[in-house]
């Protein structure tokens, strides 16, 4: 006999037995803090994260938002080791406790070094440190074009020390430099001013912050902002931190400023020095010229050369003689040409014209009118040839030779059957009549006729076309195959 269950035991659906322990777990744990490295991790489209958290010996199945995905300072990688805060919850579907977590961190600054140095390899296998790959920076650029926050000392500095040096124009992108959106921002800022057109483009880009620690520094060495940097057309000036900081955006770029008064110091010259040079250059250029001209002007005195008016009196008289000769040449041309002009007047007169034109007019209506009877019966003759011709082609036809009881033998591959010797026993056969067609299978060969028996059977020659009766012919037509 089965031993019976005791009656008293509470009986759970397995519902109710989630339910139940899906509350007990949430209200023991509903507030946790977890160490360990970062396994799987997978970003859905959703924009919610699923991450496995493990040590040694156990695993964690951690889930997390995707409001909270997009305050994380950085970007959780696998075998990141990382700090978890958040709750723990029980997936009813699967049976699975897993944590759902608000925030998450890199377990200190070690870890983030790390994963600092991996990207960095990752990027330099990639290329984009290479030094090919740098721009030159514009010598004296008219826009500036800075990424920074609008509040901070940095754009403050930048301003300052442009306008000292070489008052040129600025453009801000504003962008926070810390923080969870930070990194998205700096990003939009590079490529938006990429995007511009016109004047308004700058011809060089400052990206920068001031100093800080690692974690404030992170954004600079996100992957987004670092592929932004280095496709940037425009050249790219970094200046994040001080001097001792280094972030991976510092290696992309096309110039490296300790400060970001340094970006500012690279980006525009000191507009004094350029005076000042330029005045230089000046003075250098004009002794030159003078002692060109000096030099010049005591080789021409050592040639010399006749005066100049001893050159040209000679040319002058003689075009004094020309212009004399080209007036009265011109004035008898002119006479003679007013004469011709007046004797060709009298020839053209309107009236001669206008009479030719008439006459020119009724003979070409009187040639019209003779015209239309002998094109009229041009066109019935050949419509009569044509159906003449027309009536011979239909019996001359194969169409017309089937009729009269002929037929077409074709083989299987569409070839016509001349002689009974090429035809196989067995062989298809179509054979074409006059009202369709008949496929056969030949039997046999039938032994050759003598020539007189296979000779072929004379075709009926086609009776001649009775000639056309002939018109009279009028006086007045035209002749034939001519319209005038």
């Amino acid at each position: 006999m089965s031993e019976e269950s005791p009656s008293n035991v509470t009986e759970f659906t397995v519902s109710q037995l989630a339910s139940n322990l899906k509350r007990t777990i949430e209200t023991a744990y509903d507030h946790v803090r977890v160490r360990g490295e970062l396994g799987r991790v997978t970003i859905a489209r959703s924009g919610h994260m699923y991450a496995d958290i493990k040590d040694e010996k156990a695993v964690l199945n951690t889930v997390m938002w995707k409001g909270s995905v997009q305050r994380l300072p950085f970007k959780p990688e696998e075998g990141l080791e990382v700090v978890a805060e958040g709750r723990l919850s029980i997936y009813a579907g699967r049976s699975n406790y897993q944590m759902i977590a608000d925030f998450m961190r890199p377990a200190g600054a070690g870890a983030l070094m790390a994963l600092l140095e991996e990207r960095k390899k990752k990027f330099a296998a990639e290329g984009l440190f290479d030094e090919g790959h740098k721009k030159r920076l514009p010598y004296l650029p008219r826009t500036v074009g800075v990424v920074t926050s609008p509040t901070g000392a940095v754009i403050r500095d930048i301003l300052h020390r442009i306008r000292e040096r070489f008052p040129v124009r600025v453009i801000l992108w504003p962008a926070l430099v810390q923080g969870d959106t930070a990194a998205a921002q700096i990003e939009a800022g590079i490529r938006g001013f990429n995007a511009m057109t016109g004047e308004d483009r700058p011809d060089v880009l400052i990206v920068g912050r001031g100093g800080g620690s690692i974690e404030d520094l992170w954004p600079f060495n996100e992957e987004n902002v670092v592929r932004a940097a280095f496709e940037s057309r425009i050249p790219l000036i970094s200046a994040v931190g001080h001097e001792t900081d280094t972030t991976l955006i510092d290696y992309v770029s096309d110039a490296r400023a300790p400060t970001p008064t340094g970006a500012a110091e690279i980006a525009v010259p000191v507009r004094q020095d350029l005076l000042i040079a330029l005045g230089e250059l000046g003075q250098s250029m004009t002794h030159g010229l003078s002692r060109m001209v000096r030099h010049d002007r005591d080789r021409l005195r050592a040639a010399r050369l006749p005066r100049l008016e001893t050159l040209i009196s000679q040319k002058r008289q003689t075009l004094d003689y020309l212009e004399n000769s080209l007036r009265t040449c011109l004035g008898s041309a002119i006479k003679s040409k007013r004469i011709e002009l007046t004797r060709t007047e009298a020839r053209f007169r309107p009236e001669p014209l206008r009479i030719d034109a008439r006459r020119k007019r009724q003979q070409l209506i009187d040639v019209a009118r003779r015209a239309n009877p002998a094109v009229t019966r041009l066109v019935k003759n050949h419509s009569e040839r044509f159906a003449s011709q027309a009536k011979l082609l239909e019996t001359l036809s194969y169409q017309a030779t089937l009729e009269r009881g002929f037929a077409i033998v074709k083989d299987a591959d569409g070839h016509v059957v001349k002689n009974a010797g090429t035809v196989n026993a067995g062989a298809h056969l179509d054979i074409a009549l006059a009202d369709g067609s008949i496929s056969a299978e030949a039997t046999g060969i039938a032994k050759p006729q003598s020539r007189k028996a296979a000779a072929k059977p004379k075709t009926p020659k086609p009776s001649k076309p009775k000639p056309e009766p002939k018109t009279p012919k009028d006086p007045d037509a035209p002749p034939q195959g001519s319209l005038f």
